[in-house]
């Protein structure tokens, strides 16, 4: 049996009392939307930052018009890749009327 010497340093006081780390929310409504969509679409990391901006810069109903039609277009591939393009083309044709 080994007698138990307790902490031999204050820093190992400090290790055994480290806080569980809790993940912080969003701190925006766009934010916690991109992080779906990246979810959903199954977006790389090098693009995560393109659909943040897409959802910060245009409003929810259109980047949601985006999405659903990637849904339903795109059944198999990289939806992601056709997410950008739908959401490219509802930018463009966002101001004009539609015919």
């Amino acid at each position: 049996m080994t007698d138990d010497k307790g902490p031999q340093k204050i820093g190992d006081i400090f290790l055994k009392i480290k806080p569980a780390e809790t993940k912080k929310p969003p701190a925006y409504e766009w934010q916690d939307f991109a992080l779906r969509i990246i979810t959903e679409m199954g977006v790389p990391g090098f693009k995560r930052s393109s659909v943040f901006k897409i959802c910060k810069d245009y409003p929810k109903e259109t980047v949601e018009k985006a999405i659903n039609e990637t849904k339903e277009l795109c059944k198999t591939g990289e939806r992601w890749k056709y997410f950008f393009k739908v959401a490219d083309s509802l930018k463009k044709n966002q101001g004009k009327p539609s015919a």
